[in-house]
């Protein structure tokens, strides 16, 4: 592997006894076909792998941490944590897109900057991190790197209904949101900035590689600005 995974690992606190699970973990089936190798030779069955042992921690975290609270709030706290615009912020806070192994066509699209290639790989690498040292390892590297961050995810997840909430409190009180592509001009991924207005009234501006996530970003934005939880 020609990434350097030592800078890799000394980030995630993690060193593999195995270090070809974490290859694995970092290898996206663009760069596995252009290599000539099987399919079942990139991240996509670890991904699987990754994904289940996410969900289990954050559940058993939740219920502990939530002893009071009824299965439906669970369920969104925990939905609020593993989606792929989630996943994505998790996998840009440690750097991992400079990891993947990717295949020429991607690379050239900036493959390693897409939400859904970075959450692929981060459940891939809980996938590999599970294989290589059990469900301890596991756990300390999401709690670490996902269940620290609740709050910044929750918003990411639900400050759309939270601001839509809060701006419906007082009658008369409008919320839009005007969202426009912006040009790449150095062969960057296409990208949206969206600006929150509360009676006309410009709140705060997200940026994200949809629309949708540009809105989300800036509700979020808007959620921490007001002090909305």
């Amino acid at each position: 592997m020609h990434k350097d995974i030592d800078k890799l690992q000394k980030t995630i606190g993690y060193t593999f006894k195995n270090a070809s699970l974490l290859t694995l973990a970092l290898t996206h089936p663009s760069y596995s076909s252009e290599a000539g190798l099987e399919r079942y030779k990139s991240n996509q069955r670890l991904e699987f792998l990754g994904d289940a042992v996410l969900e289990l921690v954050v559940s058993d975290y939740l219920y502990k941490e939530h002893p009071t609270e009824e299965e439906g709030e669970l369920t969104r706290k925990r939905s609020s944590l593993v989606f792929e615009a989630a996943l994505a912020v998790c996998a840009r806070n440690i750097g991992l897109g400079e990891f993947i192994l990717l295949g020429i066509g991607e690379t050239g699209c900036r493959g390693y900057e897409k939400p859904s290639i970075l959450s692929d790989a981060f459940e891939a690498l809980i996938g590999a991190m599970y294989l290589d040292g059990g469900i301890d390892a596991a756990r300390t590297f999401i709690y670490k790197f996902v269940t620290e961050r609740i709050d910044e995810l929750s918003l990411l997840h639900d400050g759309k209904s939270l601001i839509q909430k809060y701006v419906q409190k007082t009658a008369g009180n409008t919320l839009s949101y005007q969202t426009e592509e912006i040009i790449p001009t150095d062969g960057a991924l296409q990208c949206f900035r969206a600006s929150l207005y509360i009676n006309g009234e410009l709140i705060s501006e997200g940026i994200g590689q949809s629309k949708k996530i540009a809105e989300q970003d800036a509700a979020g934005k808007a959620c921490k600005r007001l002090n909305i939880r």
